[in-house]
């Protein structure tokens, strides 16, 4: 079994930044692929980045590209979501995720077997 916890988030201005933490406990996160997703008030998780943890792929959803940078340190069996330029609309929950989708749902939720508890983000403008 996988346990995830998710840190680093809190309260910013419009264009500040955050970086957010997903550490991995109880399996590492070798072969798995971990995702990070967003969910606004009131709607569902919405897919904002993945890496591979034994390659250098990496996958972003596209109003997040250029803003935010998804890295992983593997000594430390963790992963990074580096968020620049934050806009009020990114504001929500973010949840990390690992498991091993195909590439074709790799951006769905429903694909992904392990879940942390989530960190909140609020952008305010």
């Amino acid at each position: 079994q996988m346990r995830l916890v998710e840190s680093g988030g809190g309260r910013v201005q419009a264009g500040g930044s955050l970086r957010l933490s997903c550490a991995a406990s109880g399996r590492a996160f070798n072969n798995y692929y971990i995702g990070w997703f967003h969910a606004a008030p009131g709607k569902a998780r919405e897919f904002v980045a993945g890496i591979m943890w034994s390659s250098p792929y990496t996958d972003y959803a596209d109003s997040m590209k250029g803003r935010f940078t998804i890295s992983r340190d593997n000594a430390r069996n963790t992963v990074y979501l580096q968020m620049d330029n934050l806009k009020p609309e990114d504001s929500g929950v973010y949840y990390c995720a690992a498991g091993r989708p195909s590439y074709s749902s790799s951006r769905a939720a429903d694909s992904f077997d392990y879940w942390g508890q989530g960190t909140q983000v609020t952008v305010s403008s």
